[in-house]
């Protein structure tokens, strides 16, 4: 471990207050500025489209499969974040997976709320279904609250009959809108990126007085049979430690294969600074070497 790295990266977080809890323009603004430092990739070819009537960002790496593609969800509590802030980090994943990668611009609270964000992943994913793509040639993937929206999504797709991806890819996954996990308060003061204060104005927001245990919300709750197999991965500093561990503990229960990948001292979404920290770009490798062996067993 690089601990000057790492040092590097707590001081970014320390310095950056996304402030969930106030005004959402000006934590919009806030947001996309932070990600607008990441380096991006210029050899990546980017396109505005839309999938399922959704607006999304194609992302064609040099030399990737056209056929095989990664959907991806941008984390942002639902309430912040875009495809095109996000661009540097999922075309990354994308690029390394070797495939091309469609970022989806659901709709955002407060003024879309719960469920319009699993609406919109879901009409994307029947989308890229209905173009003639095999379900072995998708894989999903997504972050934060995108993370805990995969898994709705995939959910979401079961019920409505749809065939499942290969597998998905959740990164440190807001999965339990109810926010009241121990670890909210056992990791209050490691974790730089989120606080409980911010996720629950953000929660409030996008549920709009719905249930926050409703299981498309919360898929901790949600019966996850026959979803793919799931690779869940979140840094020992996260306050959202727990609903990484609650979800894949309940995948397992309904019989999915999952994989739960711990890694201590990391903060909030580490891989999204694989381009200064060395255990980011470790664990985004290993999260791409999944995707990647997840695509070439359902191709056998």
């Amino acid at each position: 471990m690089s601990l000057q790295e790492l040092e590097v990266v707590r001081s970014i977080l320390r310095e950056t207050d996304l402030a969930l809890a106030g005004p959402v323009d000006a934590a919009r603004a806030n947001f996309e500025a932070m990600l607008a430092a990441a380096p991006l990739d210029e050899a990546i070819a980017f396109e505005e489209t839309t999938v399922g009537g959704v607006p999304a960002l194609r992302a064609t790496p040099p030399g990737a499969s056209e056929e095989r593609v990664m959907l991806y969800l941008h984390g942002g509590a639902f309430v912040i974040g875009s495809a095109h802030g996000y661009r540097a980090f999922w075309s990354g994943l994308a690029r390394d997976t070797g495939v091309t990668g469609i970022a989806v611009d659901y709709r955002l609270a407060p003024e879309h709320p719960f469920p319009a964000a699993v609406d919109d992943a879901l009409a994307a994913y029947r989308a890229l279904l209905d173009e003639g793509r095999r379900p072995g040639q998708i894989v999903v993937a997504g972050d934060s609250a995108g993370g805990g929206l995969a898994a709705s999504l995939l959910v979401a797709a079961r019920d409505a009959g749809l065939p499942m991806p290969a597998g998905a890819l959740l990164l440190s996954p807001w999965a339990d809108l109810r926010c009241d996990a121990p670890s909210y308060e056992s990791k209050a003061a490691e974790d730089l990126s989120l606080t409980a204060e911010d996720l629950r104005a953000s929660a409030d927001r996008y549920l709009n007085g719905a249930d926050p245990a409703e299981p498309l919300a919360s898929p901790v709750e949600a019966d996850l049979s026959g979803l793919p197999p799931l690779l869940i991965t979140v840094g020992s500093c996260e306050i959202l430690l727990d609903d990484a561990v609650r979800l894949a503990a309940r995948a397992g229960h309904c019989g999915v294969r999952v994989t739960l990948d711990v890694w201590p001292q990391m903060p909030h979404v580490w891989q999204s600074f694989a381009f200064m920290l060395s255990e980011g770009a470790e664990a985004s490798l290993d999260a791409t070497q999944w995707l990647a062996r997840r695509l070439e067993e359902e191709d056998r």
